[in-house]
């Protein structure tokens, strides 16, 4: 007994007909499949004897496959003396109508959607679909030949079968309005404490967000480690003191084992000696070279001092005594 397919099981009790299975090796239980090949043969497919050209698309092959019909279908049968467009008029009465809507088989095969990322794979291609079918299944088909040739993605929902996407083939084939606009700042990792010491590191203030922030994505090693030097620096110093000092540390890039501790340093340094030599506008601390211009020149003789009895002459280091 042939066990029929499934999908085609479907597929006719969708449109309201029924299989007949044919029996291998025997013709007559199959007349209308052979008669059909054998009509195409002689009529439709380009030969010596028809004089037909070959096609050069599908789209050609079906109109000729159209007119062939119209042909026919208006030329008086042999056997029942009557034209089959006279004959059809009148079954169809007793025909049932068509489902409006197509059976999913006609759509292609199906593909489900991932759950995190709305693309699809269909031959080798990857297609995206709009993100709101995430886990959802759609129906993938190719439609046309040649550079006519598109990927066309189908999804039933309530209201019935959709098309949600058409591309060419090739992959990937990626349509921005498939995926959800990223709003600004959206990637922006926040730092969110998960134990007791990164607590204390970010109680100590914004800069200390800011520097880990800063840290991390310089690549900074030992980052815990001066999470916890940080720390201990605030019990040391006042919070607002070793804040302002990661902050300053983030700006300038100083992530070194003992940066911290050496801006704290200056700082203090800086509060205790309010005292501080500072460079006006019109002068600079910079030492000048007018010390050096007497260098290397013989000074001018300088006169004797002369009082009461004693002369002492400057000019040579022993001193004279004269009368």
């Amino acid at each position: 007994m042939p066990v029929r397919n499934p999908a085609i099981v479907a597929f006719a009790r969708h449109y309201g007909i029924t299989i007949h299975t044919c029996v291998p090796a025997d013709p007559a239980s199959k007349g209308g499949s052979e008669s059909s090949v054998k009509i195409a043969k002689a009529d439709l497919v380009p030969k010596d004897t028809n004089l037909r050209e070959q096609y050069t698309s599908f789209a050609e092959l079906e109109t000729a496959c159209q007119e062939f019909c119209d042909h026919v279908n208006a030329r008086v049968h042999r056997v029942t003396r009557r034209a089959p467009v006279e004959m059809l008029a009148e079954e169809h009465a007793r025909l049932h109508p068509i489902p409006a809507a197509p059976h999913t088989v006609a759509f292609g095969v199906t593909r489900t959607v991932p759950p995190s990322t709305p693309m699809v794979s269909f031959e080798g291609g990857q297609y995206s679909v709009p993100v709101r079918l995430l886990g959802q299944t759609v129906w993938v088909r190719v439609h046309g030949q040649g550079a006519q040739e598109m990927i066309v993605l189908v999804h039933v929902g309530p209201t019935g079968p959709v098309e949600v996407a058409r591309a060419t083939p090739g992959s990937p084939k990626i349509d921005d309005d498939h995926f959800p606009h990223t709003p600004v700042g959206a990637l922006e990792r926040k730092p969110l404490a998960r134990n007791t010491a990164e607590v204390e590191f970010l109680a100590i203030g914004d800069s200390a967000r800011l520097w880990l922030s800063e840290a991390a994505a310089a690549g900074t090693t030992k980052i815990r480690v001066k999470m916890a030097q940080a720390v201990t620096l605030a019990k040391l110093f006042d919070t607002k003191d070793v804040d302002r000092a990661l902050g300053q540390a983030a700006v300038h890039a100083r992530f070194a084992e003992a940066d911290l501790a050496s801006i704290l340093d200056h700082h203090q340094h800086t509060t205790n000696n309010a005292a501080v030599s500072r460079a006006g506008e019109d002068g600079s601390l910079t030492q000048g070279t007018a010390s050096w211009a007497a260098l290397g020149a013989t000074p001018a003789p300088v006169p004797p001092v002369t009082g009461g009895d004693h002369a002492v002459m400057v000019n040579d280091a022993r001193p004279e005594v004269t009368s």
